[in-house]
């Protein structure tokens, strides 16, 4: 038995394990040799852990089978692999935040007929075959959204990039920064009182800045790195001007301010002719400067943010210079603010934009609905499309679209439409789809049931239901549902053979909803149940229900004080327990 006074410190060694079996059972072995009473001795394995690898003969084992997956790696891989020592530890990482460095860094090899962005795809997942990543979001169609790596693995990807001069990250235990450093990683909590730590300005490459205090901002930048590929300045705290002497770093291929409080890019952003990745997503920034044109490489631009305004969450976007079709390479496109009195020059230069796989467009008046079909029937490689309306109540006349990119995997509609799209049931590739304020006449489960595809659907004011009914064979395939205000919803049915994958249901601001669906006991393979803003009668009835005895969590909550208050449901009892999900985040419902 482990004694009390060793069970924190046995606790962070393992999670510093993070479920690797060879750390685990050779970390066991040398706690076993410890004396329990000393407690000193416990506590310094679990504090320098890296340096008893570097001393002690057991622990070295360790850094040497997991050193043989590094050395396993096929030649276009190791790059990628050493890499990942620039990230903070313990940190997600975006899956396309890895893609698009891994292009910008050159470590991606075209291949005749793929994008670089595919082959990077390819890259990634061989990491990820190879334990070398672990997934820690995976979206509702099976996508790795965001992944980490080990805490053993990135140690040693970070001894190795040292030794190759690969890269070097300056921290609080690594303050040294040495001069050949091709690529410098500054983490957040790190205090320079000047440049002295940088390297110099000749050899440096790439520099990440994610989370970094103040003070390394304004050394860095003083700096002149005019041989920077890329620039990664990621939730750098009080940022909010432009780095004037990003202009003169005419090599630049990625620059990311992400979560940072600029507010403008300046013209003399045209000087970037190199630029690929312009990610300026949850800044300040509504209006981009024309001589964005000059950037014919680009192939990611991303201007946009969220608010979140009670239930749910209002997008900004940018809006667009004349001629934004030049830009013949993009790929990622959003948000695109279309409430403009050239709206119609901007729907014929997004038709001109053939390479584009995600479009979004925000503010679309019904007038250029028709224009907007017309030009996006020339997208054949788009896979992501979203549409907003400019109001509420403005209708989205979608109907003339009689070519839809035939790759359409996700779609996200939000507006008034006058009847379902007729080319929507037509995409058998679909697998998301997400409605929002539509206001149908027809009930839009018809004519969606039968699509193939479809893993998750969420519907937010779509029709006016009294009864929801889930027909016998429909949504083979669907795995998450929502549904959402739906003021008049007294019932849900659920027919036996309908929805037969479905994982997650959830049910959101449908006050009259009452009573347990009938049917439910059906969908055996329902993993969590989830009911926010409903009658008090509906979650009484659920803590007494058999016919939920299956269903592994069942969730209920309310919007109160500008969040939520989530918590799960005990059955067969009058009390509850807080669920995991924290408080004030929005369901996927409602995003």
């Amino acid at each position: 038995m482990c004694p009390l006074s060793l069970e924190e410190t046995c606790k962070s060694i393992l999670r510093k394990c993070e479920g690797l079996p060879l750390p685990i059972v050779a970390i066991s072995g040398v706690l076993a040799s410890k004396d329990m009473y000393r407690i000193g001795e416990w506590d310094l394995i679990q504090r320098s852990l890296r340096a008893e690898m570097d001393g002690n003969h057991k622990l070295k084992k360790i850094d040497q089978v997991l050193s043989l997956s590094f050395k396993d790696l096929p030649y276009y891989l190791k790059s990628c692999f050493l890499h990942l020592s620039v990230f903070p530890d313990g940190d997600g990482i975006k899956r396309m935040r890895l893609i698009r460095l891994w292009i910008a860094e050159g470590f991606v090899e075209a291949k005749e007929g793929r994008t670089l962005e595919e082959v990077a795809g390819d890259y990634f997942d061989e990491l990820m075959s190879r334990s070398l990543l672990q997934s820690t979001r995976i979206t509702s169609d099976g996508r790795v959204k965001e992944c980490r790596i080990h805490h053993l693995l990135q140690q040693i990807a970070i001894q190795k990039s040292r030794e190759q001069n690969f890269a070097i990250r300056v921290d609080e235990q690594n303050a040294f920064c040495p001069g050949k450093a091709r690529r410098l990683s500054i983490h957040h909590g790190l205090q320079y009182s000047s440049q002295q730590n940088l390297p110099s300005s000749s050899g440096l490459r790439s520099l990440y800045m994610s989370g970094a205090d103040k003070s390394p901002i304004k050394a860095a930048l003083f700096c002149s790195f005019k041989l920077l590929t890329v620039l990664d300045m990621q939730s750098v705290p009080n940022l909010q001007k432009f780095p004037v002497l990003v202009n003169e770093m005419y090599l630049l291929r990625y620059i990311s301010l992400r979560f940072t409080e600029i507010k403008t890019v300046p013209s003399s952003i045209g000087n970037l002719e190199n630029l690929e990745t312009l990610y300026l997503k949850h800044t300040y920034v509504t209006e981009l400067p024309v001589e964005i044109m000059k950037l014919q490489r680009l192939r990611h631009l991303l201007v946009y943010r969220y608010e979140n305004i009670s239930y749910s969450h209002s997008r900004y976007g940018f809006s667009t210079p004349a001629d934004i079709g030049t830009l013949k390479c993009l790929q990622k496109l959003a948000y695109i603010d279309a409430n403009d009195e050239r709206s119609h020059i901007i729907m014929r230069d997004i038709g001109k934009l053939t390479q584009l796989r995600r479009l979004c467009i925000l503010n679309l008046r019904k007038e250029d609905g028709a224009a907007l079909c017309s030009f996006i029937s020339k997208l054949t490689n788009l896979v992501a499309l979203a549409i907003c309306s400019f109001y509420q109540d403005e209708i989205l006349d979608l109907q003339d679209l009689n070519s839809p990119p035939p790759l359409l995997l996700r779609l996200y509609l939000k507006g008034r439409l006058l009847a379902m799209p007729h080319w929507v049931p037509t995409l058998e590739s679909l697998v998301i789809v997400h409605l929002r304020g539509s206001c149908l006449k027809d009930d839009p489960l018809l004519s969606l049931q039968g699509l193939p595809n479809l893993v998750h659907l969420e519907l937010q004011g779509v029709y006016d239901w009294g009864v929801l009914h889930f027909n016998v064979g429909g949504f083979r395939k669907l795995r998450q549902l929502g549904i959402d205000n739906v003021p008049d919803l007294r019932g849900i049915e659920v027919e036996e053979g309908a929805m037969p994958s479905l994982c997650q249901l959830t049910v959101q601001r449908c006050k009259l909803l009452q009573n347990v669906s009938p049917g439910i006991e059906h969908l055996t393979k329902l993993k969590v149940l989830e009911f926010l803003d409903v009658h008090d009668e509906l979650i009484w009835k659920l803590k007494r229900c058999d016919e939920v005895a299956h269903i592994p969590e069942i969730r209920y909550g309310s919007w109160t004080d500008g969040g939520w208050d989530v918590r799960s449901v005990e059955r067969r009892e009058e009390t509850a327990g807080c669920s995991q999900r924290s408080r004030g985040e929005l369901p996927s419902c409602w995003k």
